[in-house]
């Protein structure tokens, strides 16, 4: 996709992370309050929280125990955390269901997105992806629901069998993860601004309207073409009048 007349944010993001999914519904309202919102155009970027999370089988719903564990809180503390976490996203119209949410490792996720992105499919297939594991407590480490969710979202089966079986898509994966961390990404949602200004996490609407308003200053004057009229010059007008 040409992007290069294009307002170009990018965000990168995680298909487990929460955070990500709420982050960017505050974007979508911001974008739909920011005037030139015709000239802008968002791509996904890779990111993984957990690259090396192992995939179960028999994976099972629950979050709780592992959550605990590596926050060092009790059972209690986590279901706070967790309540709270669900109501940041009814609060952007999201309706996560913690309690069905099946972890998987987000790779394969990932290497679709990329493939999407070749189409101009890449923002689709992320919200698809972000319903499936939050609202709807799919196991998105489960090939056949992974490929379902693909297909309906725009890709054709041989894209996805591509995204999965060539390692262009892999490289692209770890490509972006690589940009991450020369950009001094740590955390997600990051979403950067015509490769300048960025805005980590879930920020409030303003913020990123905000951000819109400084980076479209500054992006704007690149893309005006400067016309020296000098009445003098010889032409040739679009009717074949020349003089």
């Amino acid at each position: 996709m040409d992007t290069s007349k294009k307002f170009l944010v990018e965000v990168w993001s995680d298909i487990a992370c929460p955070f990500c999914y709420i982050g960017k519904r505050n974007y979508e309202q911001a974008l739909a309050q920011f005037q030139n919102s015709s000239d802008v155009v968002l791509e996904m970027r890779s990111f993984q929280l957990d690259p090396y999370f192992e995939q179960k089988e028999d994976a099972k719903p629950g979050i709780k125990d592992r959550l605990a564990k590596k926050y060092g809180k009790s059972i209690a503390e986590v279901e706070l955390m967790i309540a709270q976490v669900a109501e940041s996203a009814k609060s952007v119209g999201l309706d996560f269901q913690m309690d069905s949410i099946i972890e998987f490792n987000t790779f394969n996720a990932h290497r679709l997105l990329q493939k999407a992105l070749e189409k101009g499919l890449d923002t689709q297939l992320s919200d698809a992806l972000h319903a499936a594991h939050f609202e709807q407590g799919k196991n998105l480490g489960d090939a056949n629901i992974l490929k379902t969710i693909a297909l309906h979202a725009g890709l054709t089966e041989e894209e996805y069998n591509q995204a999965l079986t060539e390692e262009l898509y892999a490289y692209k994966v770890k490509q972006d993860i690589q940009e991450a961390a020369n950009l001094g990404i740590s955390g997600v949602p990051f979403f950067v601004f015509n490769r300048k200004y960025g805005v980590s996490g879930a920020q409030p609407p303003k913020v990123f309207l905000d951000t819109f308003n400084i980076a479209y200053k500054d992006w704007k004057p690149q893309q005006d073409l400067i016309i020296n009229n000098n009445s003098e010059a010889a032409s040739c007008d679009i009717d074949g009048n020349c003089e």
